[in-house]
């Protein structure tokens, strides 16, 4: 069965473009490797791209060439979502390069590639505050760039990730019932993120810690602590009289209130 022509003619050149690549691969010339890396990356074939670039960044910092070749073998990495090497690489263009006309993307799409870093709330949020860091430098380095408005909304997002981790962790305390450690926690989520969504849920968990320190204390403590718990009540409804936890709440105070006539009424020995 013979081929179609056209079928001939498109293997005859994969083939001797493959063939040209490798020669150029394995040979040292600079200039050859460095035409065929640009030519690849212009037509998105990235990997072939990077490998010749690996070969030759080094040969070309500090040359006039060395600006366009940095930027790309940065944006290479991005592009293949090695997100780890592009933030290092955009930052080292950054430095090297901060007058480029290039610079001011080099380091909105560093930035972007530790926000893509950033993993899930439960993890080490190591990489979301270095994240931070680059979006809010990006900012207040380029205040009037186009890309300012996605930059403040990752921005926005990675808080909001923050928040989540530093709620649940109080959440976390209050169910393995330690509760000194979970009012804690709720008072720096409160002090820390006085816009959050979990706001309300922070002031009640904080209210419910209290009650529960108090009911479970020897009874020396009891009576104190029932009185901590109410001002942490009030608390409570003085922001969130209106909302849906609040019947809870206002059981949870009854109880308090019934508790403390009871303290107070006990005869002494």
């Amino acid at each position: 069965m013979r081929l179609p022509l056209f079928i001939i003619l498109s293997l005859t050149i994969l083939l001797s473009s493959c063939g040209e690549y490798q020669q150029v691969l394995r040979k040292d010339d600079m200039g050859k490797k460095y035409a065929m890396a640009d030519s690849l990356y212009k037509i998105g074939k990235y990997r072939k791209s990077l490998k010749l670039m690996e070969q030759i960044v080094p040969s070309y910092r500090g040359k006039p060439q060395g600006e366009k070749l940095m930027f790309i073998y940065s944006n290479t990495y991005y592009n293949l979502e090695d997100y780890y090497l592009a933030g290092y690489q955009f930052e080292r263009f950054t430095q090297a390069y901060p007058q480029s006309d290039s610079a001011e993307v080099a380091s909105f799409k560093g930035a972007k590639s530790f926000y893509q870093l950033s993993p899930r709330y439960s993890l080490d949020q190591k990489d979301t505050y270095k994240a931070l860091e680059k979006l809010q430098e990006f900012i207040n380095r380029y205040p009037n760039s186009n890309k300012r408005s996605e930059a403040n909304t990752l921005v926005a997002e990675l808080q909001e990730k923050l928040e989540t981790k530093e709620y649940e962790v109080a959440k976390q305390y209050l169910h393995v019932e330690d509760y000194k450690a979970a009012i804690g926690a709720y008072d720096n989520f409160i002090t820390d993120n006085p816009g959050s969504d979990y706001r309300k849920d922070a002031f009640y968990g904080r209210f419910v810690a209290a009650y529960k320190l108090a009911v479970n204390s020897i009874p020396s403590l009891v009576q104190d602590r029932l009185v901590t718990a109410k001002g942490y009540y009030n608390n409570f409804m003085k922001y969130y009289k209106d909302t849906e936890l609040a019947p809870e709440a206002t059981e949870i105070y009854q109880d308090i209130e019934r508790r403390i006539v009871t303290t107070e009424t006990e005869p002494t020995s």
